[in-house]
């Protein structure tokens, strides 16, 4: 069959489309018939060699995917070997695509929207009754990217104040329609600096923070009293820098969330397909896509997320 091949550690020049080995379903798996795939920025760290338990190269690039499994059309989510023309995925990692939603929908939800559901979970925001009158707010990096898009999208169903990090007046313009109230364009302002006039001194109550280095501690500086900061990922590619001290004052704390470690706890992930499940059937949630490349153009696709020069998800189409 054909695949993405990540062939050595570097940018998005090591991809290769290659032919390999068909994969060998074991027992609690089923093989999948791949359509289209979700690219993520944890896609562009394995390539680069920075993606914790990643084995080393070569190996088939890609964790998200959708296709057809017994003549159904189904998402699902893997740690790599999702961007060929088949993958043996885990069964417990299969949804059925909604009503309605093509191949490249399917592929651009499970690691958007579980990432953003858990965001607010960890936040607090999910299961949590809010004060009668009350509200809660939360600033959001990279917010016109995959998980960006997805959090807007169940943060409108929250009833959640959004303040959201872009770099073009364009990208938060689109994004005020999808429901952010606050749009802020970091190349032109400060984020910490307009968090604090926006919100007249007070904070938020989360942060979704994914950039690491620097912003992790600029971030923490955002949250209110007792927020906490939901740290995601290091888009930066730099170590996250936190002086502990810094969240004393306000009694604020930092939550990590991975959805790699998330993926394996069966019943948490039955609990946040159930709502999200939900949501998409009422036709509150689709992905919003803004590239779709053929597989053979994986190194171009990857060097639009890697440059943040994409609005919402890219997707590769395999077949």
């Amino acid at each position: 069959m054909k695949a993405v091949v990540i062939t050595r550690t570097g940018g998005p020049e090591v991809l290769d489309v290659r032919e390999v080995a068909d994969p060998a379903p074991s027992p609690g798996h089923e093989l999948v018939r791949v359509e289209a795939v979700g690219l993520n920025f944890a896609d562009v760290m394995t390539a680069q060699g920075g993606y914790p338990g990643a084995p080393k190269p070569p190996l088939v690039a890609g964790r998200e995917f959708c296709g057809k499994s017994d003549g159904r059309l189904v998402m699902g989510y893997a740690q790599w070997g999702a961007f060929a023309e088949r993958v043996a995925a885990r069964s417990a990692l299969l949804w059925p695509v909604p009503a309605g939603w093509g191949a490249e929908e399917g592929a651009a939800f499970p690691v958007n929207y579980f990432t953003a559901y858990f965001a607010f979970w960890k936040a607090g925001f999910i299961g949590d009754k809010l004060a009668a009158g009350g509200t809660r707010s939360v600033l959001i990096h990279a917010v016109a990217g995959g998980v960006g898009t997805a959090a807007v999208q169940i943060g409108k169903l929250l009833g959640v104040e959004m303040y959201g990090t872009s770099s073009s007046d364009e990208k938060l313009a689109r994004m005020k329609k999808l429901g952010l109230q606050h749009g802020i364009n970091y190349k032109q302002r400060d984020y910490e600096d307009a968090i604090k006039d926006l919100t007249h001194g007070e904070g938020v109550d989360a942060v979704f923070e994914m950039l690491g280095g620097e912003h992790t501690a600029k971030s923490v500086r955002c949250l209110s009293d007792f927020g906490r900061a939901i740290v995601y990922g290091s888009a930066t590619g730099q170590k996250p820098e936190l002086d502990t001290r810094l969240l004393y004052a306000k009694g604020a704390s930092v939550h990590g969330l991975w959805l790699t470690y998330l993926s394996a706890k069966t019943e948490l992930m039955s609990e946040a397909w159930q709502q999200l499940s939900s949501w998409t059937s009422q036709g509150h949630l689709r992905p919003v896509i803004g590239h779709v490349l053929p597989m053979e153009k994986a190194a171009e696709a990857y060097r639009l997320l890697s440059e943040g020069k994409n609005f919402g998800k890219v997707v590769l189409k395999i077949i």
